[in-house]
């Protein structure tokens, strides 16, 4: 686990030098253009990376374990609203905010199963985990997620943007509607007396 969590952080350094000096570098060879040229370049070429990085991810899937269904509608549309906004060279800004929108409320997200899975599960510290990815992911799904889909759809964007758009906030909606289920369960089962959550 610790050597694990020792590449994570590597990983992670390198991968802020490495944007960082691509940045540098690209600031540099486009010095007669705008700052926001630069910043655009950089995003495109990032927006690349992951859509390559997800298109190879998808060719990895676990398809020995059960598909979600709702999972698989979500990455599919993300990764089909990062190629049309790649290929039609717009919403550059919205897919980076669509990023901070959806992955924001993760770290709770997988803090809550490692809990779980090295036995702090039914604790204090797991329904912590539980309330606050909860409330991010709402805050930031349900208040976030419609503005950025109202700037989306009123722009000049291709229907496939728009559509895609719509469509990862309609997942975003359904995850919510399943999330609150779970947070109504887990408090109800913690005020019954003797009586453990999931």
């Amino acid at each position: 686990m610790e050597e694990e969590y020792i590449r994570v952080i590597n990983i992670t350094v390198i991968g802020v030098i490495s944007w960082g000096l691509i940045f540098i570098l690209v600031r540099r060879i486009f010095s007669n253009y705008s700052f926001d040229f630069s910043t655009r370049i950089v995003s495109t070429l990032h927006a690349t990376v992951a859509v390559v990085l997800a298109t190879l991810t998808i060719q990895d899937c676990h398809f020995d374990q059960v598909l979600s269904i709702d999972n698989a509608v979500h990455h599919s549309v993300c990764i089909l609203g990062f190629v049309a906004g790649f290929c039609y060279r717009k919403c550059a800004s919205e897919m980076v905010a669509a990023i901070w929108i959806t992955e924001i409320s993760s770290p709770f997200l997988h803090l809550r199963e490692i809990l779980k899975e090295i036995g702090y599960r039914d604790t204090d510290l797991n329904l912590a985990a539980d309330v606050c990815f909860a409330t991010i992911f709402s805050l930031a799904r349900m208040v976030g997620g419609p503005y950025l889909v109202y700037v989306t759809m009123a722009a000049d964007n291709p229907i496939l943007i728009k559509a895609m758009a719509l469509g990862l906030q309609l997942v975003s909606a359904f995850w919510f509607y399943k999330i609150l289920k779970m947070m109504r369960y887990k408090i109800m089962r913690r005020s019954m007396p003797n009586t453990k959550s999931d």
